[in-house]
């Protein structure tokens, strides 16, 4: 479904804290907890992890909803980064892209 692609191509279909906010699984948001606290070297309490999705209605997490990409793009009122001229220049959404390639390949599939 393309709406759970997120403004900067993450797929939210495949998110931990949608999978588990949907299934209401706390199993599920003590392992994205652990494994994100580790990643990003600071302490994601698993009870924080609670998302619809980036473009979805309901709940957002605290770095979801404040994401400068999907500010971005809302201010513009673009639906996702794909919309958007500068796609390939752009420094916000480089930020997510230099750690995932697949959202920029997701993006690019939006445009056709």
């Amino acid at each position: 479904m393309k709406n759970l692609i997120a403004c900067c191509g993450l797929n939210c279909g495949q998110c931990e804290a949608r999978i588990a906010t949907l299934n209401n699984d706390d199993d599920l948001r003590k392992y994205a907890a652990e494994v994100w606290s580790k990643q990003f070297e600071t302490t994601i309490p698993f009870e924080t992890i609670n998302c619809t999705g980036c473009r979805e209605e309901g709940v957002k997490m605290g770095h979801c909803a404040s994401c400068q990409v999907r500010n971005c793009v809302q201010t513009k009122g673009y639906n996702t980064c794909a919309d958007c001229s500068e796609l390939d220049t752009c420094k916000i959404v480089a930020q997510v892209h230099q750690y995932s390639q697949v959202a920029l390949s997701n993006l690019k599939s939006l445009q056709n």
